[in-house]
């Protein structure tokens, strides 16, 4: 949580900063983000499906297959970042461009984008490794590495962006280089970690297909999300362009102050529950991977939800923080809200997720995600907002409605329980099972 924490705070400085330059400003980066997730969607499905492996074989006390796995993970992580590169060079305007962007918003936007794809190889390693080595159970090293790693961004974001001190005013360029530095840093970092005798994970020679094969068939359904996400993102964020600048500006500004309160304690979450049932059934426990899943959802329930009631009645003031434009500002306090209330059911779904994912069942979880996102965030965002003309209100509603579907459908995929039978026989077939040599 706290590593997530950090991370979160890195992205909401970016918002703030940019904010005081000017909506356009906030709307570039927001717009940009919407390609720089793609290769962290990419990353992220790696990463649960090293972690899933990792905490099962963990917990089986297979270290060789272990190994081996978070080896070819950082490998096809890295090689995967390439292409992001080569687009975020030639066509960062162009991508900014054909969302439907005025000219400043391309300009800005076009560049900031350039510069963090550049370093989308590192994002990716930074990602699989950390998720490398908190499936064996070590939580800290990631969080001493992302610590700081953010601090460091945290501070360039500033001096660059602003200009304090001996540094120069680079305005968003600044922003985006603190971020490039960020991902490099701590791609190094964590390699440097798992290369030596800092963390249970070690670095080998790959050479196991059957890992490798199992490996892609778990990441494969999570980074599926992730794109089908990163996609429908777009014609989203389109919609809300139809209401005005200020109304997508709003969007961003909410849903980072969402993100900043509500976000680390749900991922914090769903690491800890992936760890958990991933090496309970590692050790043969399928009714301890069970109860660790339900009592983490039940906990994040309680907590995120409580915090969802703070930040619902905390809008404004949080609000304030990122922007003092009143068209700006009267969205974004609306987004917020509607983010807030969807709060109970996203921290419930993304524990729940976690806990199907080190269960090797990464299909439920894109399921619920895919439809939620079509038939409520898009489908009742439109119909309702742009055809039958109520405007703004229909994208809050579509935002609370999404994350309650995705939770129900992923409450009943785990109930049914099929992901045990699923990790039983996966294990079996790469020799990790418990007991065996």
């Amino acid at each position: 949580m706290v590593e997530q924490f950090l991370r979160t705070l890195m992205r909401t400085t970016d918002i703030v900063v940019t904010g005081l330059f000017s909506p356009a400003a906030i709307a570039a980066v927001g717009l940009a983000d919407l390609y720089a997730r793609l290769p962290l969607r990419i990353g992220l499905g790696l990463g649960s499906g090293v972690i899933a492996l990792s905490s099962q074989d963990t917990g089986s006390g297979a270290e060789a297959n272990r190994d081996q796995a978070v080896t070819q993970a950082v490998a096809i992580g890295a090689l995967a970042g390439l292409p992001f590169v080569a687009f975020g060079l030639l066509l960062g305007d162009w991508a900014i461009q054909v969302l439907g962007a005025g000219a400043d918003v391309v300009r800005m936007g076009g560049i900031y984008l350039a510069i963090v794809l550049a370093t989308s190889p590192a994002r990716h390693v930074a990602l699989v490794a950390a998720r490398s080595v908190q499936g064996t159970g070590d939580t800290r090293t990631p969080m001493y590495v992302n610590g700081l790693s953010n601090a460091l961004n945290i501070a360039g974001t500033v001096a660059l962006g602003l200009g304090l001190g001996p540094a120069p005013r680079l305005g968003i360029v600044g922003v985006g280089i603190a971020t490039a530095f960020g991902n490099v840093f701590t791609a190094g970092a964590l390699l440097v970690a798992m290369w030596g005798p800092w963390t249970p994970a070690s670095l080998v020679w790959p050479g196991d297909w059957t890992v490798t094969r199992q490996l892609l068939a778990i990441s494969f359904p999570r980074i599926l999300e992730g794109v089908a996400t990163f996609v429908m993102d777009f014609p989203f964020n389109s919609i809300l362009l139809v209401f005005g600048t200020e109304v997508n500006a709003g969007y961003q500004i909410g849903r980072r102050a969402y993100q900043q309160i509500t976000a680390p304690l749900s991922r914090g979450y769903r690491t800890g529950t992936g760890i958990v049932v991933g090496q309970s059934l590692g050790e043969g426990d399928a009714a301890g991977a069970r109860y660790g899943g339900w009592a983490a959802a039940l906990l994040g329930l309680v907590t995120v939800g409580s915090l969802g009631v703070v930040l619902f009645v905390a809008a404004e003031p949080l609000v304030a923080v990122f922007t003092d434009d009143p068209e700006t500002a009267r969205y974004a306090v609306g987004f917020t809200r509607a983010f807030a209330a969807a709060a109970p059911f996203t921290a419930v779904y993304i524990v729940l997720a976690g806990a199907l994912t080190s269960g090797s069942d990464t299909r439920t979880p894109f399921l619920a995600r895919l439809t939620g996102m079509f038939f409520w965030m898009l489908g009742l965002s439109y119909v309702v907002g742009v055809r039958l003309d109520y405007g703004v209100v229909a994208a809050y509603a579509g935002l609370v409605a999404y994350y309650a579907w995705a939770t129900v459908y992923v409450a009943v995929g785990f109930h049914r329980g099929g992901w045990v039978g699923r990790t039983e026989a996966m294990m079996a077939e790469r020799g990790s099972a418990a007991g065996e040599d």
